[in-house]
């Protein structure tokens, strides 16, 4: 399991709680968490709005790179922080779950592909809950599941590309299925080793 420090430890063990992060919020990485927050809205604006799939495809290709400097920044400057831990996941599932309501709703995505993404996060949550019930604090995100992010965070652009009448649409094509088709599969096993390891701390706490 990954902590939020950017450190492995055991799942065995007990997840580390968000109190021994600091308690900095004016910080490079909280600023660029919010940002990419901030950039939700305006993507699905873009895209349900006046269907300006090239500016959407920059704002997703922000969010992409944000995505992988927050993390970087916050181990490099020792800025890591409760808030940060908070704002990381939470920005890259709201990016993931609207964009893929903004896909269907233009026919860009199958619905299954949705529906199984949209499934992974109805049970995490629900994982969630029961963790937080029995004492432990929420799991720190998965080196997969951050991979799986990246891929589709990169997979997304390509499709609304893949989706036009230009000349590029069947020349990304295959690679915005591909890269589709590997960051769902991913993103669905992540969510099974979240399943997991919520297991082994739920039956190491009634073992204690």
């Amino acid at each position: 399991m990954t902590r939020a420090d950017g450190r492995s430890g055991d799942a065995t063990v007990p997840a580390p709680s968000r109190d021994e992060l600091g308690d900095r919020v004016l910080t490079v990485p909280n600023a660029l968490s919010v940002l990419r927050l901030l950039g939700v809205p305006l993507f699905l604006w873009l895209l349900l709005g006046p269907q300006a799939d090239g500016w959407a495809v920059v704002v997703l290709m922000v969010s992409g790179v944000t995505d992988w400097a927050d993390g970087k920044l916050a181990r490099a400057l020792g800025q890591s922080s409760r808030l940060g831990a908070l704002l990381d996941p939470a920005a890259d599932r709201l990016y993931i779950v609207a964009t893929l309501v903004a896909f269907v709703l233009r026919d860009v995505v199958p619905l299954w592909i949705v529906a199984a993404l949209v499934a992974r996060e109805v049970v995490l949550g629900v994982v969630l809950l029961v963790l937080r019930r029995a004492g432990w604090p929420p799991l720190q995100v998965h080196y997969l599941g951050k991979a799986a992010t990246f891929i589709l965070l990169y997979a997304f652009p390509l499709l609304l590309l893949a989706a036009g009448t230009g000349w590029l649409a069947p020349v990304v094509a295959p690679l915005a299925y591909a890269l589709t088709v590997w960051g769902s599969a991913l993103y669905l096993l992540a969510g099974v080793l979240y399943v997991v390891q919520a297991v082994g701390l739920l039956r190491q706490g009634r073992t204690a």
